[in-house]
């Protein structure tokens, strides 16, 4: 097939070995800051923070937050041009929701006598939300659909990347605590350009079960 999307999920794959020299543009980075804020979430909700570890103090922050676990993974944090954490909110209040209808009705989608109508969407939160607060669960999914998305401006980009769940929360929390400000990552995204000839997953068509395998047209 030779659709623009489906060559970008042809060449996307997860590198494995970056160069250390090459650096994602500026140009670039403002691109991918943009497409992060446009991502989708249930009710709007946008329950995320995503910080972006560029400089080399940062770095050595995420270097050190594999002291325990996951070292397979540590080389990347300096070794890429930049990693992404993708946090998501533990406990989503009703008053967080406030403040995106609040954008909704500035941005002019929605219209002010809707208000009260559009807060009620934050029913789809509370069936997800325990007695505690908590609704990590499914604030957390939300992290993940702009995990997809990225992805996708990343190969469209050409620029290559990491998704990277084998993070450690706890030394995040730790270690990025300023910048998460009370949210949770769970996963990480490792972004920059592959290391030639030493990336060994690069090159090799792509794995994937046939089509009517996982699509079921009814």
């Amino acid at each position: 097939m030779s659709h623009q999307i489906i060559k970008d999920l042809h060449s996307r794959y997860t590198a494995k070995k970056y160069d250390a020299d090459k650096r994602i543009s500026a140009e670039d980075m403002e691109v991918i800051k943009e497409a992060l804020r446009l991502s989708a979430s249930s009710i709007n909700s946008q329950p995320w923070k995503f910080v972006i570890v560029e400089s080399d103090e940062a770095k050595q922050r995420m270097h050190d937050s594999y002291a325990n676990n996951f070292q397979f993974n540590q080389p990347h944090a300096k070794e890429a041009s930049h990693t992404l954490l993708l946090a998501y909110d533990p406990k989503f209040t009703k008053e967080k929701f406030s403040k995106r209808v609040d954008a909704e009705v500035s941005s002019g989608h929605l219209p002010a006598d809707m208000y009260d109508q559009f807060m009620g969407a934050y029913a789809f939160a509370e069936m997800n939300t325990d007695e505690s607060g908590y609704n990590g669960g499914w604030t957390k999914a939300q992290v993940y659909i702009a995990l997809g998305n990225i992805l996708h401006v990343l190969a469209r980009l050409g620029i290559d990347s990491t998704p990277m769940e084998g993070v450690d929360a706890a030394m995040l929390t730790e270690l990025f605590g300023e910048e998460l400000d009370g949210h949770v990552c769970d996963v990480a995204l490792a972004m920059g350009y592959r290391k030639d000839a030493e990336d060994w997953n690069f090159g090799p068509p792509k794995a994937r079960l046939a089509q009517e395998d996982v699509v079921t047209v009814v």
